[in-house]
């Protein structure tokens, strides 16, 4: 149970950074304005705080695996919101991240 709880917090964060971030392109890149700029660092706040709500306590194993998350979730939403088509290197790269993700967070530990 502790384990899906993790992926779906990190699931639940790559939304929210993943979303602040490309609202906020938007709202400047795109010149949609404030509002999309203004929900895009509300949605990044929003990740910094459910971060923190992974049931591991240690913030550097949190934030470093949440890296590989970020780079997947990262091809996956340019994917599906901005038409981009990663290529078979872009879907190596991001298993190999999401393998990585699965060893800081799910080994087996020695205490």
């Amino acid at each position: 149970m502790l384990i899906a709880r993790s992926i779906a917090l990190f699931v639940l964060a790559a939304f929210c950074e993943i979303g602040g971030a490309w609202l906020v392109w938007q709202g400047v890149r795109e010149h949609r304005g404030w509002l999309w700029i203004g929900a895009g660092v509300a949605a990044l706040g929003a990740y910094g705080f459910v971060a923190t709500l992974q049931p591991d306590a240690h913030f550097g194993r949190i934030l470093a695996a949440y890296g590989g998350v970020f780079v997947a979730g990262s091809l996956a939403w340019g994917t599906a919101l901005d038409g981009y088509r990663p290529d078979r290197y872009d879907v190596v790269g991001a298993l190999i991240c999401l393998l990585g993700v699965a060893v800081i967070m799910y080994a087996p530990r020695v205490r």
